[in-house]
């Protein structure tokens, strides 16, 4: 998901479980709330280790190849002019 939205859902969560004081028939916002933070907070630790790189299942799937091309210049020099 990424940090922005991670965090974006950890934010709403938390209005959502601290902020409001209004109830809802049918739906318990700070339930809401709670779940909202909590996939906020896996979706960042799963950022966070993407990120860093400790969990490299992209990379584990293509061979690395590495080359290195070395080109030689070749200089060309003119040659006096003849004399007939």
């Amino acid at each position: 998901m990424g940090f922005i939205l991670s965090l974006a859902l950890v934010a709403v969560g938390a209005i959502l479980r601290w902020g409001v004081t209004a109830a809802a028939d049918g739906i318990n916002l700070d339930v809401v709330g709670l779940i909202l933070i909590v996939i906020g907070l896996v979706a960042f630790l799963l950022a966070m280790i993407e990120w860093f790189g400790w969990w490299t299942w992209r990379e584990s799937r293509r061979p690395v190849v590495t080359r290195r091309i070395v080109r030689r210049r070749e200089e060309t020099v003119d040659a006096p002019p003849r004399n007939p």
